[in-house]
């Protein structure tokens, strides 16, 4: 098997990057976009994120794949060839694409896509192939065959309802708010689940194109049909400089400049989220400080505005020191992070574990990539929903019965002694709403 890459034209690229969005792997980045067609390889992670020789592993097993490193055209193609003796080189490594789960001890499995199509802050666009003819199967993604999922009218009929009554999270939150002031717990994250029930199946590539307009700062992402889109970076790594930039605190926008400007007064002036946001930096910063050397950690938080929220964040990054260290070891340092489970962090899993009572699968997991010489971006899966194509049917408007799709989305917020249950259940509500004007259309 060999991973060879190619240079495309935009035409090439843009055909690609359309068959992606409709079902395949995207990871889509305000600097650098990634997307992946096909199954060459799967990587198992029986154990998880959290341990460390099967991560170490699948890396290897990446190394594994036959590098060709001639990056050039195929015959009767035309474009102009990349310059520079370690163009080819660098950019022919195979990557693995993920959706990882929040459980870091959860089984997990990194997908090594038939082709992955790079585009580049610079304006080029790759594909790196691997496969043991690359040309000939690039030249089959690139052709009409196979053909295109024929495309179907979208769904106009919804059901939202809560997975359990507001009541329900509000005991819970008051519940953990009790056993924080007891000194059992600092803080802990409560999520919540929504339900849509739709008549016909939700499409990809309009949910990803309706997240892309309305937060264009965020990172889009699908995977095997979790989709969504992040504002929070966990771990970047280019093999010498790992950065992150965690978000804690969080304060709604209106629209409404003045309004807006006291709203994120008021955030930077919280003592109670400022204080969320403290303890998810120190935990990030201790996690990477096995790895790193001069970790640099803002004094204050920035604001991060977003549509309809604003959180405080804080742009870190150092010098990875430890030879040999992956993306993978630096996410699993600090993954998940108080941000989406609460601290002390076994402490609030385990409390978690008993009286969440909620399965989020990948939801608040790691997205992202990794490749060969153990490089790679791996965001936060929040405002995100999960896709199940395979739902019943549900009346279609007409009398009939359609297709049916549902779509599983969550939202949490993180407890602590002096939160207010009622004000939590709105902090949930306003994050559901990013993946709720994706994807219900009336």
């Amino acid at each position: 098997m060999t991973a060879t890459a190619f240079d495309l034209s935009a035409a090439e690229a843009t055909g690609l990057r359309a068959r992606a969005l409709d079902d395949g792997l995207v990871f889509e980045a305000p600097e650098r976009s990634v997307y992946g067609l096909g199954r060459a390889l799967t990587l198992p992670l029986p154990q998880g994120l959290a341990d460390a020789a099967g991560t170490s592993e699948a890396v290897q097993a990446l190394g594994r794949i036959s590098d060709s490193a001639d990056l050039g055209r195929r015959p009767g193609t035309a474009g102009t060839r990349p310059t520079g003796a370690g163009a080819g080189a660098a950019t022919a490594l195979p990557r693995a694409m993920a959706a990882l789960p929040f459980d870091p001890l959860a089984p997990a499995e990194l997908i090594v896509p038939e082709v992955l199509l790079a585009l580049h802050p610079d304006g080029r666009a790759t594909a790196v192939v691997v496969g043991d003819d690359p040309a000939e199967l690039l030249e089959l993604w690139l052709s009409d065959s196979p053909a295109r999922t024929p495309v179907t009218a979208l769904p106009d009929v919804f059901e939202l309802r809560s997975a359990r009554p507001h009541a329900d999270y509000v005991e819970r939150v008051a519940s953990a708010v009790e056993e924080i002031r007891a000194g059992r717990l600092e803080k802990v994250v409560m999520a919540r689940e929504v339900v849509i029930t739709a008549n016909r199946p939700f499409r990809q590539a309009d949910l990803l194109e309706r997240l892309r307009a309305l937060h264009p700062s965020c990172t889009g992402f699908a995977v095997d049909g979790f989709v969504g889109a992040s504002p929070e970076l966990l771990v970047r790594f280019d093999g010498d400089t790992v950065e992150s930039h965690p978000l804690a605190g969080t304060a709604a926008r209106s629209g409404d400049p003045a309004a807006d400007r006291l709203a994120a007064a008021a955030l930077l002036a919280s003592e109670k989220e400022r204080g969320e946001h403290s303890a998810v930096v120190a935990a990030i910063a201790a996690g990477l400080s096995d790895y790193t050397t001069g970790l640099e950690v803002p004094v204050s938080p920035d604001l991060v505005e977003l549509r309809n929220v604003c959180h405080l964040g804080s742009r870190m990054s150092g010098r990875v020191t430890t030879p040999g260290a992956t993306a993978l070891d630096l996410l699993a340092a600090i993954h998940p992070t108080p941000a989406v489970s609460g601290s002390p962090r076994d402490a609030a899993l385990e409390y978690l574990g008993k009286l969440e009572d909620l399965d989020r699968g990948r939801y608040a997991g790691a997205v992202g990539w990794v490749d060969a010489a153990g490089r790679g971006e791996w965001w936060l899966g929040i405002r995100c929903g999960i896709v199940a194509q395979e739902s019943p049917g549900r009346a279609d408007g007409n009398g009939g019965s359609g297709g049916g799709a549902t779509m599983h989305l969550f939202a949490g917020a993180g407890i602590v002694a002096d939160s207010d249950p009622e004000g939590e259940l709105r902090e949930t509500q306003l994050k559901l709403q990013a993946m709720l004007a994706a994807a219900v259309r009336p």
